[in-house]
């Protein structure tokens, strides 16, 4: 194991710990930009990286009652298919590397700066939308709703968090928050899975770095959390966000 992507797991998962996100927002980031790795290898690394990690945080979920599964599974029909198309198409087609690792430099742009987004606007969103109502939206936009999350996560493993639970927060707006998080992790984890073992398949995973951020990050998100209780929430929010905003534009720029 190599001390510094330990460190880079640590820092990582004191973020998520002391803000709730920040995974593969800052994981992908950190490590094409501050180690110098493979845009590939850093979203497969980091897919299952989040796969492992968030796994815990369903078992939490699902004993507080906190999961709606019939919308996890809706997502599920459109993320997976999803997934496994966007893997396909790359494999099948040949697409070269160099191609793979441009198009997944502007997704990760784009996706965080869209983070960074609903991550500053999210609770006025929770807050404009709360209203009681008693239907439901159309089950085929749940599935597409998945379906779009699939493609976004697999090419640039960010997105199953922040903006999944964003969209949830606009089509679910009676639904109690902690059942949106909750709903959230319990979809992120089987995406995030395929989506890695996908990348797997395609080479794209480095497990001697896996596990050394693994290995740093589990006690860091434990001490993260524990210190999260203590700050001021609306500090650290405008904190993580501007961080992500400016690492999307920096990727945004690279690529013109």
């Amino acid at each position: 194991m190599d001390f510094f992507y330990i460190l880079a797991g640590a820092t990582v998962g004191f973020i998520i710990g002391l803000t709730g996100v920040g995974g593969g927002s800052l994981m992908t980031p950190l490590l094409v930009l501050g180690f110098n790795i493979q845009p590939t290898i850093a979203v497969g690394t980091d897919l299952l990286y989040a796969a492992i990690t968030k796994a815990s945080g369903v078992w939490s979920h699902q004993k507080l009652k906190n999961i709606d599964w019939s919308i996890t599974k809706n997502l599920m029909l459109g993320s997976i298919p999803g997934s496994i198309a966007c893997i396909a198409v790359i494999q099948y087609l040949r697409v070269p590397e160099e191609i793979i690792e441009h198009l997944i430099s502007l997704t990760l742009g784009v996706m965080l700066i869209l983070t960074a987004i609903v991550i500053l606007f999210k609770d006025k969103i929770a807050h404009k939308y709360k209203r009681k109502i008693s239907s439901r939206p159309k089950r085929f936009i749940i599935i597409s709703l998945g379906a779009v999350l699939g493609i976004l996560v697999t090419i640039s493993s960010v997105g199953a968090g922040a903006i999944g639970s964003a969209m949830l927060l606009l089509l679910y707006p009676s639904l109690a928050t902690r059942t949106i998080v909750g709903t959230d992790i319990a979809h992120a984890v089987p995406l995030t899975a395929i989506a890695g073992l996908g990348h797997l398949n395609l080479g794209h995973v480095d497990f001697s770095l896996l596990f050394s951020l693994i290995a740093g990050s589990i006690p860091a998100i434990y001490v993260g959390s524990i210190i999260g209780e203590r700050l001021p929430d609306k500090a650290l929010k405008y904190i993580l966000a501007s961080i992500l905003l400016a690492i999307g534009i920096k990727f945004s720029i690279s690529i013109v």
